[in-house]
Parts: C-alpha cells; sequence; structure tokens
C-alpha cells in the first residue's frame, strides 16, 4: 500500500507543483528510510525511537500529528489497512476535517480541492466527495487499486530525523508481549484468479474452478452469494464487503458483474 501511495501521491504533487512528503514510523527503520527514498518522494520524516517498536494508536497517532502540524500539507493519504484505519478517524478529528474511506480513485483541482471518488450506497454510484473548507484533507486508499511507482536506480529526496514528541511518553497503553503470526498469500496477491459466482449451480462445481486456477498456476476467488451459501470463506471474496484484486488475468465463471463486484477487480490487466 505505501508504494502504491507514494505513485498516486507523486501524480498529485506534480498537478499542484507542490513536494510530496512521507512520513515513517518504527525502531531501526534508517534502511527503510533510505529505500523509499528511490521512489520520488521529495522528504521522509523519521520517527526512530524504541517507543514505535509495537504499534499504539495513540502514540503513533501522536507522531503523525505533530508532523502534520510542521509541514502543514493539504492533503493526507493513509492506506486503508487494518491499521492505516484506525488511524486516519483518530488524525482527522484532531485537525476538525474531513476524512473519506477506501477512495478508489484521486483527482486534483486547481484550487487544491481533492476529488476523493469511492463507491456508495452500496456500491450503487460512485460518489465524488470534496473537503472544500479544512484542511488537510484526509483520505484512506484501498489495497491494489492505484499503480505502483516504478523504483529509480538512484535515490532522492532528503531524509529529515525527528524526535518522539513529548506528548507520546503519555500513552496508557503499554506492551506486554508479542507472539508473531505467520503471514499468508491473499487473493490480492495473486497474478491470475479464477472466479465463481452465483451462476454455478452446485458447491461440486467450484472444484473445475479451483482445477482451472491450479493449471493456470493461480488462485480461485468467489463473488459474494458463494459465501452467503458458505462454499467460500470472506477470505476468497472479491467486491466491497471482500477483497480488492489486481491481477494480470482474472476469469470469471458465472459472475453477474454487480457494481460491488466490478469495484473489487476493474483493475486487472485482462478480463474474460
Amino acid at each position: 500500500t505505501c508504494f502504491e501511495l507514494l505513485s498516486e501521491g507523486r501524480k498529485l504533487a506534480d498537478d499542484l507543483g507542490v513536494e510530496l512528503c512521507g512520513l515513517l514510523l518504527g525502531d531501526g527503520v534508517a534502511e527503510q528510510a533510505q529505500e523509499l527514498c528511490h521512489y520520488g518522494i521529495d522528504e521522509v520524516a523519521v520517527y526512530d525511537d524504541p517507543a514505535l517498536s509495537f504499534f499504539r494508536t495513540d502514540v503513533f497517532a501522536c507522531c503523525i500529528e505533530d508532523y502534520i502540524r510542521a509541514c502543514r500539507p493539504s492533503v493526507v493519504l493513509i492506506g486503508a489497512t487494518s491499521l492505516g484505519r484506525s488511524l486516519a478517524p483518530r488524525l482527522s478529528t484532531r485537525f476538525h476535517t474531513g476524512l473519506t474511506a477506501d477512495c478508489t480513485r484521486l483527482e486534483m483541482r486547481e484550487n487544491t480541492d481533492l476529488v476523493q471518488i469511492r463507491p456508495a450506497f452500496g456500491g450503487n454510484i460512485m460518489a465524488q466527495i470534496v473537503t472544500p473548507y479544512t484542511r488537510p484533507q484526509f483520505a484512506t486508499v484501498r489495497y491494489k487499486v492505484m499503480d505502483g511507482p516504478v523504483r529509480n536506480s538512484q535515490a532522492q529526496g532528503r531524509i529529515v530525523a525527528r524526535p518522539l514528541p513529548k506528548q507520546a511518553a503519555a500513552s496508557g497503553v503499554s506492551h506486554v508481549s508479542t507472539m508473531p503470526v505467520s503471514s499468508e498469500k491473499t487473493i490480492s496477491d495473486a497474478e491470475i484468479l479464477v472466479v465463481g459466482g452465483r451462476g454455478l449451480q452446485k458447491e461440486a462445481d467450484l472444484e473445475m474452478v479451483k482445477a482451472l486456477a491450479s493449471l493456470l498456476g493461480g488462485d480461485w476467488a468467489v463473488s459474494r452469494p458463494l459465501v452467503e451459501k458458505g462454499w467460500a470463506t470472506n477470505a476468497r471474496q472479491i467486491g466491497l464487503s471482500g477483497r480488492t484484486v489486481r491481477p494480470r488475468l482474472i476469469i470469471t465463471c458465472g459472475v453477474s458483474g454487480a457494481i460491488q463486484f466490478v469495484a473489487g477487480m476493474n483493475h486487472a490487466g485482462t478480463i474474460i
């Protein structure tokens, strides 16, 4: 998500002729900061402190607020991940400004208004939302809906180290223990997807979808009706209430193409 936001942020910044700044928080993240400089960013602000070795919403929000007050951006983009969704509303309320969640497209007007485009009313329309009277404008962006940037061989941009704000020490959350969870690939990572929909007559038909996916070296997924029938879990579902995917090839079998489904896969390279 980070790299997709860099790509989209670069386009918006170029439209206005302003700088693109990024924020990196953690413990021992100097190497990651150097890597970000290969992706067209003008400034990387780094909060590198042991207090940031694990995620605490209040501490991370405190650091982000500190930087926003220092650089006064017009737009703040946050990934619509589980962590981003917890940070964005907390930050927007601190600045008494608007937040549009789960955007699928962004456009910039000459007057610096960000047009935040996202599905609304159950996905039946694509709403264009603006925050004309307050700044900054906050938006969270779904994974796999923006183009990823090209890595430049030569690093550019400056790295600015920032101290941990004093308010961060007042956090009421403490770290007790850490239990690692094995990371598993999801349908969002697949380059080839075969999808079954409501048109499948019986659960056994889904085996043909799985077999084709296996032969193609890809993965399989479903539309919402098959999840509701109990044939697959939500982790296999494509759409607004499921996952957003961007494979090179997607083959849909018996899928009606409701707008809620299409919003989750319409950026695929080839759709059959």
